[in-house]
């Protein structure tokens, strides 16, 4: 393994596997002073389907707690294992294990109230300012940087990306108890404000229980991180049971569909076509077994089942892209630029979907709108590996090398491969105009692969 990793920015399955920053050169310099040891990188799970279900989850216990649902991400990780946790003040990360592991809405929103009032209670701040300053302590790692610089912190993603040893970076992660009780009483507030059962955290709890006894070893992180207590248990038992009963809500609906379209995705397609009927929803129950029967190869199955759901939901525009994804999974270039199509025209302000509909153009040999496309995706979210890749190739299409070059030094540097970033850098800086805006932003990938080229000799 190279001494110097980055999180590489692939795609599998339908996931978009990959590094969000909001700026390309903030996140490119800040990686570029970084100095990693050996590490595993942990990535993050982006379906614009789930972001969108779970922002509609959060969006009123965000809002009890002060904070903005369009500014907080709640932002899936790639790990199996139970866990949540924030390393900075822009995004709350879940491990999809977790999200697998709960049975209703109000749980996730109890996840999501304790993690928030991390944040608004300031203990994550103090940590990153604390790990800032000892520069030559173990840090979290690159791994963790990259969920740091996701979201949005170039303080955070540079403070801790110093080292990757586990025990520093439980040590970053973990809370006091003190923490926690503090996390547990403004996080049961927030639910209160927001009309959510309490319940649900206590639930939560009670499924790490009897972990406390275990070799920490075989704890799973949540445990590891969030230290329980019966005290803390009883308190929040005493919350809930003045809890209101309350009817069903829109989370319910959302939290149905994030967890059966992330557990279509995670488990096996027999595991999913076995427990179709637990979906709790018709359109939550065709989308999944649209995608089960697509994994399966089974794609006139996997249509008619997307196409049962739209009619269900006409308007929903992530159908239509979930449609568009097994039409270009299928080589079905046409018919999938005219479900992207539809998709773009109910949600033009989605960038995930946005780069689906390029992509879909530019198969189909539409170059100059697949383009137009591309460049709007990137606008939203630059972040896309697949999206910079296909737009790299439209303008090589477009007669325009140095737009190509430059958009491909981007991409290389965003997955850590700064010798081509450089390579790829140097031609955009001696085909694009001296001091437009494309040659600066080349000049920032540059300057930056020769960064990381000093820190790693």
């Amino acid at each position: 393994m190279q001494t110097f990793l980055l999180l590489a920015m692939v795609f599998q399955s339908f996931f978009h596997r990959v590094l969000p920053r909001q700026s390309i050169a903030a996140v490119i310099c800040g990686f570029a002073m970084l100095i990693a040891l050996p590490a595993q990188a942990q990535s993050l799970l982006r379906d614009a389907d789930i972001e969108f279900g779970l922002k509609q989850i959060a969006a009123p216990v965000l809002r009890a707690a002060g904070l903005s649902p369009s500014r907080v991400k709640i932002l899936v990780v790639n790990d199996s294992s139970l866990n949540a946790f924030v390393v900075s003040n822009d995004a709350i990360f879940i491990h999809y294990g977790l999200i697998n592991k709960l049975t209703r809405a109000n749980m996730l929103q109890g996840i999501i109230a304790h993690e928030a009032a991390h944040i608004t209670n300031g203990h994550i701040t103090r940590r990153i300012t604390n790990l800032g300053s000892a520069r030559t302590a173990a840090g979290l790692g690159l791994a963790l940087a990259a969920i740091a610089a996701a979201a949005g912190s170039t303080d955070a993603a540079t403070g801790i990306a110093i080292g990757t040893q586990g025990a520093a970076q439980r040590a970053f992660l973990k809370h006091t108890r003190a923490e926690e009780a503090s996390a547990d009483q403004s996080g049961v507030r927030y639910l209160r404000a927001a009309g959510i059962p309490a319940q649900g955290l206590v639930d939560t709890l009670e499924i790490f229980r009897g972990q406390e006894l275990l070799a920490e070893t075989r704890q799973d992180p949540y445990l590891r991180s969030h230290p329980l207590s019966r005290d803390r248990i009883r308190a929040v038992q005493g919350f809930a049971a003045s809890d209101k009963p309350v009817q069903p809500t829109d989370a319910d609906y959302w939290f149905a569909r994030v967890k059966g379209k992330l557990g279509a995705y995670t488990r096996s397609p027999k595991w999913t076509l076995r427990r179709l009927g637990e979906s709790g929803y018709q359109d939550v129950r065709l989308l999944r077994e649209a995608i089960a029967n697509h994994r399966n190869s089974k794609t006139k199955k996997a249509l008619s089942a997307i196409n049962q759901a739209i009619a269900l939901r006409p308007t929903d525009p992530f159908l239509y892209d979930m449609k568009g994804q097994i039409l270009i999974e299928t080589r079905q270039f046409s018919a999938a630029t005219n479900a992207y199509s539809q998709a773009v025209k109910l949600a033009p302000r989605e960038g995930l979907i946005l780069s689906g509909y390029g992509r879909a153009l530019l198969a189909s040999g539409n170059v100059n709108s697949a383009r137009v496309a591309l460049e709007k995706a990137r606008a939203i979210d630059f972040r896309d590996g697949v999206m910079l890749r296909d737009l790299s190739v439209a303008y090589a299409k477009s007669k325009q090398p140095g737009m190509a070059s430059l958009v491909t030094a981007e991409r290389y540097a965003l997955s850590g491969r700064f010798k081509d970033a450089k390579i790829h850098a140097k031609r955009a800086t001696g085909l694009l105009p001296r001091g437009s805006g494309p040659w600066q932003r080349a000049q920032d990938v540059l300057i930056a692969s020769e960064r990381a080229a000093k820190k790693r000799r």
